[in-house]
């Protein structure tokens, strides 16, 4: 086995993640989401952060390779959101799954997750699935992560 493989089986194994339970959750990739349903996504998500929080919000959307699609920056975001919430999606797109996965290894002590380039272990990136494919991801930051989460997830749920 290749030096390379054997690592990322290393440390995937480490994680938790069987090769079997990788290779049966696999989301393809699709066609890039187009600007009107990132637009449709976004003002879901900030309605969302609007009902929770009075905290002004950052919203991302990718493409699946990590490119920025669109974004938004609420009124008086903090400026320390704006990195966060593109990382965030762009870590949902890169491995195809929420980052509150990451979240939740880092939380185990599975601080191995820390070595994977690109993976953002804070809740509030979701990948945007359409049509069984995934299309892009959105990536919400500034309130707890579980306020990020509640925010992205609206935005992910108008994709069909």
């Amino acid at each position: 086995m290749p030096r390379r493989v054997a690592l990322l089986f290393c440390l995937l194994a480490g994680l938790g993640w069987s090769a079997e339970a990788q290779a049966q959750a696999v989301i393809p990739y699709g066609m890039p989401i187009g600007l009107a349903d990132a637009k449709k996504a976004a003002a879901a998500a900030e309605a969302e952060a609007a009902k929770i929080t009075p905290i002004p919000y950052v919203i991302a959307i990718v493409d699946p390779d990590g490119r920025l699609i669109y974004f938004e920056r609420m009124d008086n975001a903090q400026i320390g959101s704006v990195g966060v919430a593109i990382d965030k999606a762009r870590s949902a797109a890169f491995f195809r799954k929420p980052t509150k996965v990451f979240e939740d290894a880092l939380g185990k002590g599975r601080t191995a997750i820390l070595a994977l380039r690109g993976a953002m272990p804070s809740e509030g990136g979701l990948p945007l699935i359409s049509g069984g494919k995934i299309v892009g991801a959105i990536g919400a930051s500034a309130g707890t992560p579980q306020q990020d989460g509640q925010v992205a997830k609206a935005g992910a749920d108008t994709i069909q």
